[in-house]
């Protein structure tokens, strides 16, 4: 579904991104590791337009793909931020009214947003003030929720386990899984936490100074030398 060829980029002469050439295939999960500062965030930025690249080509559903964020939504590419983002004043229900239309183009589709919010456990919760009444966990679902409202065919989540306990990481987890199936997602995580990306992801690729180390499945990946020495700084012996 999605072919990254090639990608570089570069503020203000820093080397961010370094030749990353990277496939997401239909239908999987991918995790997307490495330590702070690897260049996974602004990976994910390249995808959804945030950041346009100094070099490499992007593909999605085999076109080659350019311009800015929106137009990317609109194509099927959506995403979460590591920080939620819930918009001021605006209850649960009105943030996803304002992600659809900004997504699609389109007036809101109602039957969608309570599909969605049902999906995400926030039925109860849509009147809610998003910026103010909403737990940790409620906000996590909501950002996912705001991405789902865009219909995409790509989801992109930036640490959405971050800050979570481990009762509410594995739950969270089970309803990341229930929504991949229930919309027919292709999934891209970025996720610190091996355990989670091993239980949740079909493959994983490993950034370390903006250049990709290594890709795999979980065993082959978390047993790569060059990988165990980005986190430790030791070889496995």
């Amino acid at each position: 579904m999605l072919q990254l060829e090639n990608i570089s980029v570069e503020f203000g002469g820093v080397r961010a991104l370094h030749d990353v050439t990277l496939t997401a295939n239909t239908g999987e999960t991918l995790g997307l590791v490495g330590p702070n500062g690897a260049g996974k965030t602004t990976l994910f930025n390249v995808i959804s337009g945030v950041v346009k690249p100094s070099g490499g080509r992007m593909m999605f559903k085999g076109h080659a793909v350019s311009g800015a964020q929106h137009t990317r939504a609109r194509l099927g590419i959506g995403r979460t931020f590591q920080v939620p983002q819930p918009l001021h004043e605006l209850t649960v229900r009105e943030n996803l009214i304002v992600a659809q239309r900004f997504g699609s183009g389109r007036p809101a589709d109602p039957t969608r947003i309570d599909l969605v919010l049902e999906a995400v456990n926030l039925t109860k919760r849509q009147h809610a003030d998003a910026a103010t009444e909403l737990t940790l966990t409620e906000r996590k679902a909501l950002e996912v929720a705001k991405a789902l409202a865009t219909e995409p065919k790509l989801l992109m989540l930036d640490e959405v386990f971050a800050g979570l306990e481990t009762h509410g990481k594995r739950l969270f987890m089970e309803s990341l899984v229930r929504i991949r199936n229930q919309f027919h997602l292709t999934m891209i995580v970025i996720e610190h936490d091996i355990e989670t990306i091993r239980s949740l992801c079909d493959r994983v690729a490993v950034l370390n100074f903006g250049e990709l180390l290594a890709e795999g499945s979980a065993d082959d990946v978390f047993n790569h030398p060059e990988v165990i020495r980005s986190y430790t700084g030791e070889s496995k012996t």
